[in-house]
């Protein structure tokens, strides 16, 4: 965990007619990203707009158990997650608050906003990412692995691999899986995966990735962005690994490829509450929606913007599933009932 400021800059720009209180000449801001190309935005707001970024880097659930503990005294304005089911692990224990934008209400989806109760959001997705599937040719004829619902075909077994169900990722996608299909045949889903399993769940996606390319596994789930990093990356090795595996677009001809988020809200005790809404207006601009898609091989959540990136671009054009975020956060008890009683460990 490390703390990082910004400079403080002449207003300028886009925010520059916005008047500033005395209290709002500096945000606080606690995020669960760890990329070093997220500093470029933190600076170009500071350019922008004149308040100094006080920047708290750490694991999302070290972050919620230093605001627990903070409480009405922390200084922290807002909190950057980058799960569904972090977001409504935040959500449900009190740590945000309301935000009634016309900014956000324009440029951020519905789906990709908490459920607004009349009050507002309590939280804004600012890019997106996906969960797909990779194969490895020499094991798997691709035209068996389109959907997820075939990573359950026992004509799979001994070839699925995935990291722990108890993961945020795995949760949000299961969560996705009951909201489309309901508990019981999401369960029915688990469970055939799990039989499917070519050896425990372990590691993170680009571990899935790895042992799919030597033929550990013969299919795997990843997000998006491993798989593009790997592609991008400067060692040989990496990009020979990414060239091993073919990537799918999962869903394609059903409810699309399941989508999630980075997302932020201003917390319920944030001492610089305008500056807070303003930070994530900023973030849906176009020059900060590129920065920050882009230094995580996402996507941006606002559509009309577009990112030039190569490992995205050869990935290709895809639909993405538009169920709300917030209903997929929501279903992640009942994921986590679903991962023990199957033994997704």
């Amino acid at each position: 965990m490390k703390t990082l400021h910004c400079a403080t800059l002449l207003v300028a720009g886009l925010f520059a007619a916005m008047p500033l209180r005395a209290a709002d000449t500096e945000l606080n801001v606690y995020s669960a990203r760890h990329y070093q190309t997220d500093q470029r935005f933190y600076d170009d707001f500071s350019k922008q707009t004149g308040i100094k970024v006080n920047l708290i880097e750490g694991a999302d659930n070290a972050l919620m158990e230093r605001l627990a503990s903070e409480g009405a005294n922390s200084p922290a304005d807002v909190l950057i997650l980058v799960d569904a089911a972090r977001l409504w692990k935040a959500e449900e224990a009190g740590l945000f608050q309301p935000v009634q934008s016309p900014v956000l209400a324009e440029r951020i989806p519905a789906n990709l906003r908490s459920i607004d109760e009349g009050q507002g959001s309590n939280w804004f997705g600012v890019s997106r990412r996906a969960r797909m599937i990779v194969y490895n040719p020499a094991k798997i004829d691709g035209n068996k692995v389109r959907n997820y619902a075939d990573l359950a075909d026992p004509a799979l077994k001994g070839l699925v691999c995935t990291r722990s169900g108890t993961h945020p990722y795995m949760l949000s996608l299961i969560g996705a899986m009951i909201e489309h299909l309901g508990p019981e045949k999401a369960e029915q889903w688990a469970a055939g995966v799990v039989a499917n399993f070519a050896r425990s769940p372990r590691g993170g996606d680009t571990d899935q990735i790895k042992a799919t390319a030597t033929g550990e596994c013969g299919v795997a789930l990843t997000n998006s962005y491993y798989l593009a990093r790997l592609m991008r990356s400067s060692k040989d090795v990496d990009r020979e690994i990414a060239g091993k595996v073919r990537a799918v677009w999962p869903d394609q001809g059903g409810n699309g490829t399941h989508m999630n988020i980075t997302g932020i809200g201003v917390l319920r005790h944030a001492p610089h509450r305008e500056a807070a809404v303003r930070f994530i207006e900023y973030l849906t601009g176009e020059e900060a929606q590129r920065l920050l898609a882009d230094g995580n091989n996402e996507w941006p959540a606002v559509a009309s913007v577009k990112i030039d990136n190569p490992a995205l671009t050869t990935l290709g054009e895809f639909k993405p599933d538009p169920l709300e975020i917030g209903r997929i956060g929501k279903a992640q008890l009942e994921a986590a009932r679903i991962v023990d009683r199957v033994g997704w460990r």
